[in-house]
């Protein structure tokens, strides 16, 4: 199980990269903003930042209160040393997955706001819940993780054995490949989550 602080100061970094800002400039703007409640701070960083609901929550939980270990995200540490999760994850003969990911995370971003979880070898993505995941399944194909209740299988959408992170599985390996189908697929499973 992963450790809390580290996954809090990974999401903290991801934030940063997310925005542009370095956690001590989003608690500046919180701070020229006049707002005194958490939930009006949360919704000033969804709004200017396009962050996510839990992204925003974390900001704003932690403004005006030490970040205990999490020092180095501060004003003076830009958001542009933050590495980008995604170099970790499509690396070697994996990179040139990289754009699918991309192109698919686009289209999503359609749908509206939701949050990303980069893990070591995929990208979790949350509402209220996590309603998919995206990363390489082998160097040729690009797995799509879905969080829905009783979809129709297909010989595409592959049932996941219960218990396991998503209920269903889709591997593709080409932009053609996002179509209609996939992608309504993927839009129950974000309704569905939030």
């Amino acid at each position: 199980m992963a450790d809390p602080e580290s996954a809090r100061l990974t999401q903290l970094r991801n934030i940063q990269l997310k925005t542009g800002k370095s956690i001590g400039e989003l608690h500046e703007a919180i701070a020229k903003s006049g707002l005194e409640k958490v939930g009006q701070y949360r919704a000033l960083l969804i709004e200017r930042f396009k962050l996510g609901y839990g992204d925003a929550n974390t900001v704003a939980l932690f403004y005006g209160r030490p970040m205990p270990g999490l020092e180095g995200l501060g004003s003076e540490e830009p958001a542009a040393t933050a590495v980008d999760p995604l170099e970790t994850i499509y690396v070697g003969a994996k990179a040139h997955l990289r754009p699918l990911h991309e192109t698919l995370m686009e289209l999503i971003g359609k749908f509206g706001s939701f949050d990303e979880a980069p893990k070591k070898s995929y990208v979790s993505l949350r509402r209220k819940k996590q309603f998919a995941m995206v990363g390489p399944a082998t160097k040729d194909l690009l797995a799509i993780g879905i969080n829905a209740r009783q979809l129709q299988t297909t010989t595409r959408l592959r049932a996941m054995p219960p218990g396991g992170m998503c209920q269903y599985e889709v591997r593709i390996g080409s932009a053609q490949d996002l179509d209609k189908e996939l992608m309504g697929w993927v839009r129950t499973a974000y309704d569905s989550s939030g």
